[in-house]
């Protein structure tokens, strides 16, 4: 997740139950959030053993799928209110209720605006699918029957997208406190061609099967990175800004961060980098061009913007979307006027509208790799993926993609590189080889819903479970009346101190006989 991180220690290879603080030690953001990380896992992991891959609960299960089509100007589907366990991730789907206005001076009352129990395939809270574009647009089960999903994955949330989360006390020039970690879930239409599925009416057990192979696929990725530091060439020009056997050569700890912008196959791929995690972001006030008037400037030279950098401009809708915008240059600053001119206009439909609140994200490559004395252009923006061999970052730091990967937009990795090693902190094998390894993120998880013939026409394909609690059995029932009319005894015994049997210990004693 995009967020100002020192590093990310959690790994559940390492079985950690717990982080134990010490006193007098000091504490770093990774103990706090591997802590986080090891209750979430645990939590998660114990929900899936118990529930199974997906799943909700019997009398509130959400996610229930109505397709509304023909009579309408637009098809859509109605996703209904409840809950559903997809790999053990909690997904909500009711809708909050909206409130009820303050009256008018004169006294008189406001209607409350309906409340709605289900969300619409439109206007589901992280789905921002839009009716101009194609690709959004849902199938026609008259011309042949599809399918309904549930795509499920996290992402990072700050102050630039929720400023309720800013804390205004602070003063407006202060940066962020704590981001956010969102469960985002998305209702998306799926072919029966790309479930490899031929027969025209497929049963259910057909479709889940086919899904499970499609969203097994979906899910692993098969892009493999390394990371190592070498001594640069340059590094003897200035030998008194770090030790001068280091091979990292940064003045400063960083966390790198190597994000996939365009997927696909290598000759198509393209990454990003940041020394910060990609967690310098800028909220945008206005739009005018290709001139942005930002809400506020970095706070010094390391989180500021300077003329050349690459930017995104995005917003709330497309973060979740998780689709490669423009990469674009900054050409021009106007500092008193906190704003910026890019190289070119933003992308159609992208920061338009302010409750979806626009920010710019800073990247910090500024040209191709440089490989045996040439340099790489850059494609739209973004370095392009080569594999199979080392592609230089700066001071030092390089990566190796290897062959035959597939990328996702999206995908990341993470280097932290520290001046006390003079080196990166990447895995080896004990010959001090770097080893390769999957992406950090995103995980993507999946679930079938519903498989969709028609208005009127719609298989259910979610799962349900019943309450593991049930009636207490006769024999138990017994047990407790017994222990109560022991407790009832006792009791009765310290109101009466001169040990008399009282009328209420032989009622309890003759009751007891007569069960036996």
């Amino acid at each position: 997740m995009h967020a100002d991180l020192s590093r990310s220690t959690f790994r559940p290879e390492r079985h950690y139950s717990a982080v134990v603080a010490q006193q007098g030690r000091v504490q770093l953001d990774a103990d706090l959030n591997e802590q986080a990380a090891i209750e979430l896992h645990r939590a998660r992991t114990l929900t899936a053993d118990l529930i199974g891959q997906h799943g909700g609960p019997r009398d509130a299960t959400g996610f229930r799928i109505q397709y509304v089509g023909g009579k309408h100007d637009i098809d859509t589907l109605y996703i209904n209110g409840g809950r559903y366990y997809v790999d053990g991730i909690l997904c909500d789907a009711d809708r909050p209720a909206p409130g009820v206005p303050v009256p008018d001076a004169d006294g008189e009352e406001q209607p409350a605006p309906t409340a709605q129990t289900y969300w619409d395939y439109w206007d589901q809270p992280d789905g921002f699918r839009d009716p101009e574009k194609p690709g959004d647009r849902l199938p026609s089960p008259a011309q042949s029957p599809f399918m309904v999903y549930l795509k499920v994955w996290e992402r990072a949330v700050g102050a630039a997208e929720d400023p309720a989360l800013r804390e205004v006390a602070l003063g407006a020039a202060l940066p962020d406190t704590a981001v956010r970690a969102k469960v985002v879930w998305q209702v998306l239409p799926l072919s029966l061609s790309e479930l490899e599925i031929e027969e025209a009416e497929p049963s259910k057990e057909v479709v889940r099967a086919a899904f499970t192979r499609w969203a097994q696929r979906q899910s692993a990725p098969t892009a493999r990175l390394a990371a190592r530091s070498e001594r640069p060439e340059h590094a003897d020009e200035d030998p008194c800004l770090v030790r001068p056997d280091a091979r990292y050569r940064g003045p400063e700890n960083q966390l790198y961060r190597v994000e996939i912008h365009a997927g696909g196959e290598a000759r198509d791929a393209t990454f990003k980098w940041s020394r910060e995690n990609g967690s310098v972001v800028f909220p945008v006030d206005e739009l005018d061009g290709t001139w942005v008037r930002l809400a506020t400037l970095g706070l010094d030279d390391k989180l500021d913007l300077d003329v050349g950098d690459h930017v995104e401009f995005t917003d709330t809708a497309y973060a979740s979307r998780l689709e490669p915008l423009s990469l674009l240059r900054v050409e021009e600053l106007d500092l008193p006027g906190r704003r910026v001119r890019l190289s070119a206009e933003p992308d159609p439909g992208v920061g338009r509208l302010p409750h979806l609140h626009p920010f710019l994200r800073r990247w910090d490559h500024h040209e191709g790799t440089r490989h045996k004395g040439r340099t790489a252009a850059l494609k739209g923006g973004a370095v392009p993926v080569t594999e199979g061999q080392w592609l230089p970052l700066e001071d030092g730091v390089e990566v190796y993609f290897a062959q035959g990967g597939g990328y996702r937009t999206g995908d990341h990795w993470l280097i932290p590189a520290r001046t006390a090693t003079g080196g990166v902190e990447w895995p080896t094998d004990p010959a001090r080889r770097p080893l390769l390894r999957e992406p950090a993120g995103i995980a993507r998880h999946f679930a079938p819903l519903a498989l969709v013939r028609g208005e009127g026409s719609t298989v259910d394909l979610r799962l349900a479970f019943g309450p593991l609690a049930s009636s207490i059995p006769a024999a138990d029932e017994a047990t407790l009346a017994a222990e109560t009319r022991a407790a009832n005894e006792e009791r009765a015994a310290e109101a009466d101190p001169s040990g008399g049997r009282s009328q209420t210990t032989a009622t309890a004693e003759a009751a007891v006989e007569g069960d036996e």
